[in-house]
């Protein structure tokens, strides 16, 4: 496998970035509903949000991550096979997941934010509150932020659904291109 794309296969960069996304996502997702259930004096109450804050800005330094590369490094062609129209819900999938993704990371921050300290992450270094104060900001941003991650997850299910639809009904190689296998 190659580091960059060419016209019929992933490359290593790219596929490894998705996968990482993709497990980080689910795993953030998953964290996050089960801070909700922790107590105040549960020993995870502060260390569960520490570590969500932390990854959370990590993820969003490899989202711009993988924009950069997904814009220097051009994708493979379509499959033949594809129809017009699963093109364009693939590219409205992609486009709309990028930015619940992005929406989901702005809406955590006002959440940690809102008291006006800075956020910190993995205690390396604080982003600083540049937007807080703001009537009930926490509580309002904490709704949008579970809205936003369950349409991130239900989008994400149903891309990963198309994908196995590829797989097992049309038989063609989308799968095994993001997966880097040789798709011939």
């Amino acid at each position: 496998m190659h580091w960059r794309n060419d016209r019929n296969h992933y490359g290593l960069v790219a596929v490894s970035l998705h996968w990482l996304v993709a497990v980080t996502v689910v795993g953030q997702f998953g964290l996050g509903l089960w801070m909700r259930s922790l107590g105040y004096y549960d020993s995870w109450y502060r260390l569960g949000p520490w570590w969500h804050k932390g990854i959370g800005v990590t993820l969003f330094v490899v989202l711009v991550a993988r924009l950069v590369w997904r814009w220097l490094n051009p994708r493979p062609d379509h499959l033949p096979t594809h129809k017009p129209y699963e093109r364009l819900a693939a590219s409205v999938a992609h486009g709309l997941l990028y930015l619940l993704l992005f929406a989901v990371m702005v809406s955590g921050y006002l959440i940690s934010t809102a008291d006006g300290r800075g956020l910190e992450v993995f205690d390396w270094f604080t982003i600083p509150a540049t937007l807080s104060g703001i009537e009930h900001q926490e509580d309002i941003a904490g709704e949008v932020h579970l809205y936003l991650a369950w349409s991130v997850i239900g989008l994400a299910a149903l891309h990963a659904l198309a994908a196995l639809k590829h797989h097992f009904i049309d038989r063609d190689t989308t799968l095994k291109r993001m997966l880097g296998a040789d798709s011939r």
